[in-house]
């Protein structure tokens, strides 16, 4: 069987003929054998290549499946003497090393190659010194398969941290998957391990094949691969970037207003089952079109990175590094991100630190221990998802997760990270009973390693990747979570409002006659909103495993639950805190999401009886959008208290909310929601003197939206120092100052 050997081109004449056999070389310690063969030695450069030895040079080659070794120098090639198990050796009588090639025969063809063993290490000291310090912040420069020349010839470097491994050998299709011929060598107490292969070049798909310290052998994926086979394969692939940016200018002015002063309003799109079937070069042609006409300001993709398991959408990553290959390569996704930046869209990726699934040619025991993950068996399983944690109190997993996080924003320029189940890395009793876990020092049940790490990451993000957001998906009450970290905080910029999301869904839930008794569910967020810096989001998880879509989960027949989400829409997009809203939901899809069919489009078919309902949503979503870009009382004091006044808190028995807005220079926007299905005529609102005389500029029960068209035709002047409006039913109205 011979090696897919591609380490020299076709010679130009056929390769010389033998013109004498090398010397007897040293037989090799029997030891320093036994564990070569077996996968299982740190140092295989000390006995293959070429070495001086009394009387010459000695050459070792080790060539599995080989009938025949020969050494090439100088124009003249000399065989090697079989050792057996695939060795072959001998000496020449040389003064020092020269520069040589292998000449490997099999049993129909042979090939001229390099010798692996002849290169010196292709990891310098300055990066073995930052991976032992765990603050290599561009950590998949220096570990995992890196195309390159080195001492001039063209080939790829392996390097992998195994540091509790016997011996690591890299394994790939150029091998028929048998690891023999290319043992990698440990560079001391890194724990990395290193081979630079000749040869080997973009498309080669390999693992690493590792003897734990108990002897087992197995074929692992490489943690910092940059890509990976499309499952159900497992391989990772060699692979190397030559994309052209065209976002210049979009990178170049992304972090000049600070985010939490900018319209920030967010479309959440699952991209396999956005449009089934599209690759990321095609969603490229379709997606920021959409997105742009509908006027988000941002996209936030469900994760992207490698996992085995489509129905997980993601949030189960095996290549943290690897964009997911279902839809096309590394750079076409940096196409797709470019295209949604030169359309003025910026992209929010999720990512998942929190866990790791257990499969075994991933992470999971890496090196035949508990390596990524916890010792601890407590610690180390997640107890709601049957996936392994990560260790953070380890310093080169804390490295391996906050230069992954660097990764997506500098290689890819992603604008936003949402950190997924943060919740569930805080807590050092998140979902355990009494006894299944153990306080920290202080005998809280904080976990301090997993702040230290969250707190490590943001500020490195923030440092490194100017304009760059990070956002907590925190359920909690944790305090200072959107804090700086210099002042104690965990420095994310924004933290979803699960609080505000759950409450105010089960108020628009509820019958409108019970409604007045859960008044305070619409109310209380004001309470905390300055608490944080909130996103307000209805996400995937809120329209999915029974939850109902969002225009299901409202009462009332087809017109009033129609209404329901108009009106509440409009009560989100005004209420303080940013928006995001799920794939979907912007044209009212009644069934769940489902990753297998995605979006229901066929809804604004024009075939379809209802299409004008669905439109009338999406036209909404879209002017919402719209107004809220060019007001911003709607966004630029979203942080400030100042920013916000109630007009009406206390109308239960009407189901009405009324609140102000101001922007920086004190300009207001009142936004009025009457959520029951009556008009209330010359409904007395005490709005103060911020206007002389105020005009609608949204109504969501226009009949372009599929309202009833209740509508303040012309601009409304206090009287008696109050404001007398008409409130259609179920219906949220925006108005501004106008001039009479």
């Amino acid at each position: 069987m011979a090696l897919r050997d591609t380490s020299l081109p076709e010679p130009s004449g056929p390769v010389p003929a033998a013109s004498g056999p090398a010397g007897t070389a040293p037989p090799l310690d029997p030891s320093d054998r036994g564990r070569l063969l077996a996968g299982a030695h740190h140092d295989p450069h000390a006995l293959l290549g070429a070495h001086p030895v009394p009387g010459g040079i000695a050459f070792r080659a080790l060539r599995p499946f080989a009938r025949a070794v020969s050494v090439l120098v100088g124009g003249e090639r000399h065989p090697l003497v079989s050792e057996g198990d695939g060795l072959f050796s001998g000496v020449l009588p040389l003064p020092s090393i020269p520069e040589y090639t292998l000449v490997v025969a099999y049993e129909d063809t042979e090939y001229e190659v390099h010798d692996p063993y002849r290169f010196r290490p292709a990891l310098g000291e300055f990066d073995l010194h930052l991976i032992r310090e765990g603050r290599h912040e561009q950590l998949w420069k220096a570990l995992g398969a890196e195309p390159m020349s080195h001492q001039g010839v063209a080939g790829t470097r392996f390097a992998v941290w195994a540091p509790n491994a016997r011996g690591v050998r890299v394994a790939g299709d150029f091998t028929y998957w048998d690891g023999t011929a290319f043992p990698m060598r440990s560079l001391g107490s890194s724990g990395v391990w290193e081979l630079f292969l000749p040869g080997i070049g973009e498309g080669a798909r390999y693992k690493f094949e590792i003897t734990s310290q108990y002897g087992h052998r197995f074929l692992k994926a490489d943690p910092m691969a940059r890509l990976a086979e499309e499952p159900p394969n497992t391989a990772s692939v060699v692979t190397a970037s030559a994309y052209e940016w065209g976002d210049q200018e979009w990178m170049r002015h992304r972090g000049d207003t600070p985010v939490h002063e900018a319209p920030f309003s967010v479309y959440e799109v699952h991209l396999p089952s956005w449009r089934p079937g599209l690759t990321y070069r095609q969603l490229a042609e379709e997606l920021p079109a959409y997105v742009r006409d509908l006027g988000f300001t941002h996209v936030e993709l469900m994760p992207v990175a490698e996992h085995p398991y489509g129905p997980s959408w993601g949030y189960q990553v095996t290549s943290y590094y690897a964009p997911t290959a279902r839809l096309g390569s590394p750079d076409d996704f940096r196409y797709l991100v470019d295209s949604l930046h030169r359309a003025g869209i910026g992209v929010i990726m999720d990512w998942v630190p929190a866990h790791f699934p257990k499969d075994d040619w991933a992470l999971a025991r890496f090196d035949g221990d508990p390596l990524y993950e916890p010792g601890d068996a407590r610690r180390a399983e997640h107890p709601d998802w049957g996936t392994y944690t990560f260790d953070f109190a380890r310093t080169e997993v804390r490295n391996f997760l906050v230069a992954n996080a660097v990764y997506w924003c500098e290689e890819f320029h992603i604008d936003g990270l949402r950190v997924d189940a943060v919740a569930s890395m805080l807590y050092l009793d998140y979902s355990r009973d009494s006894g299944q876990w153990e306080p920290n020092v202080y005998g809280g049940r904080e976990d301090l390693a997993a702040m230290a790490f969250l707190q490590e990451m943001n500020a490195t993000v923030y440092r490194r990747c100017p304009g760059v957001v990070t956002i907590a998906e925190e359920s909690t009450a944790w305090g200072g979570v959107t804090r700086p970290t210099d002042t104690g905080g965990l420095g994310f910029g924004f933290k979803w409002n699960m609080g505000w999301m759950h409450d105010s869904l089960e108020y628009v839930s509820r019958e409108p006659v019970h409604r007045a008794y859960h008044h305070h569910e619409m109310t209380f967020s004001m309470v905390y909103a300055y608490s944080e810096n909130y996103v307000l989001p209805i996400s995937h998880d809120e329209v999915v495993h029974g939850k109902r879509a969002l225009v299901s989960k409202m009462p009332g027949d087809w017109w009033q639950r129609r209404a329901n989400v108009r009106a509440y829409l409009a009560f989100m997009w005004a209420h303080p805190g940013k928006q995001l809203l799920f794939m979907g939901q912007e044209f009212a899809q009644g069934a769940e999401w489902s990753e297998k069919h995605g979006p229901e489009w066929w809804l604004l078919d024009d075939g379809y009886h209802s299409a004008g309902d669905h439109r009338g949503v999406r036209d909404l979503v879209r002017d919402l959008n719209a107004r809220y870009r060019a007001t911003p009382a709607l966004w630029q004091r979203d942080t400030d208290p100042g920013g916000f006044r109630w007009v009406a808190v206390d109308a239960a028995d009407d189901n009405v909310f009324a609140f102000l807005r101001f922007d920086a220079e004190g300009a207001p926007l009142l936004a009025v929601s009457n959520f029951s299905p009556v008009v209330r005529h010359d409904y007395r609102l005490d709005a103060g003197d911020d206007a002389g005389a105020w005009q609608e500029v949204l109504n969501t029960d226009a009949a372009r939206y599929g309202g009833s068209d209740v509508i303040n035709p012309g601009p409304v002047k206090p009287a008696e120092g109050s404001l007398r409006l008409t409130l259609p039913p179920l219906a949220t109205v925006w108005l501004v100052p106008c001039v009479l």
